[in-house]
């Protein structure tokens, strides 16, 4: 896979990122800051660690595979790992600016 070709495959998976929510909170898991690596190989697998905003999530099962259905059906990934870590623990700072300022923390 061409470096350019991976920059693409990258720059969809977080734009499927961006449409999948916590049924809680009505901002995107990638802007709230959930996501902490994405590492694409070269045959098409993916590799994703990613948090959740409290360990006991009640939505964590629902939130996981909606994650690994919608990467998997992305064009270029091959196959999907999907690591559910809690270090770093999640904190506020971790959102972007637009994901504060959507929730009122700014």
């Amino acid at each position: 896979m061409t470096p350019e070709k991976k920059l693409q495959i990258e720059e969809r998976i977080v734009e499927v990122l961006k449409t999948v929510y916590d049924p809680e909170i009505p901002v995107d898991i990638y802007n709230l800051g959930l996501i902490y690596r994405i590492d694409l190989h070269d045959d098409g697998t993916l590799d994703l660690d990613m948090t959740l905003t409290a360990p006991n999530c009640p939505a964590a099962d629902f939130i996981m595979e909606d994650v690994r259905l919608k990467l998997a059906g992305t064009e270029g990934v091959t196959d999907v790992k999907v690591n559910l870590v809690f270090e770093p623990e999640w904190e506020k700072d971790m959102m972007s600016e637009e994901a504060k300022l959507e929730l009122g923390f700014m």
